[in-house]
């Protein structure tokens, strides 16, 4: 079993609970005001997702041992860090020039998943 995968996964839905909750409650008027608030939503619940994918490859990587599952893995561990901490950095910061760098995490994201089905496929 890949335990890096799997402690990844619990701290980003961890991490994601707490941001969810912290912007939901303290930050709903300035995110709201700012029109940020669904972009902000967007990143938790992206978070929430592949926190889960992330916890699902570290158990199925129990009964799959090839490194096509561990290419996975990385893939959307950096597309959910690269995907939603530029969501959130545009929530905090107005830096729309981050807008640009979303798609780049989201690519991963979609790699980590085609990944995952080829791992599976091989196996």
């Amino acid at each position: 079993m890949n335990k890096l995968f799997l402690k990844a996964g619990s701290l980003l839905g961890a991490v994601g609970v707490m941001i969810g909750a912290f912007g939901a409650h303290a930050l709903k008027i300035m995110l709201t005001a700012s029109g940020r608030f669904e972009t902000f939503e967007t990143g938790v619940r992206y978070q929430f997702y592949h926190a889960l994918a992330l916890i699902l490859i570290g158990i199925i990587s129990k009964h799959i041992s090839n490194k096509t599952l561990i290419y996975s893995g990385y893939c959307i561990l950096a597309g959910v860090l690269i995907f939603s901490g530029a969501l959130y950095t545009i929530c905090f910061t107005g830096l729309h020039v981050l807008g640009a760098v979303a798609p780049i995490g989201g690519a991963f994201l979609v790699i980590g998943w085609l990944l995952l089905f080829w791992a599976i496929t091989k196996d």
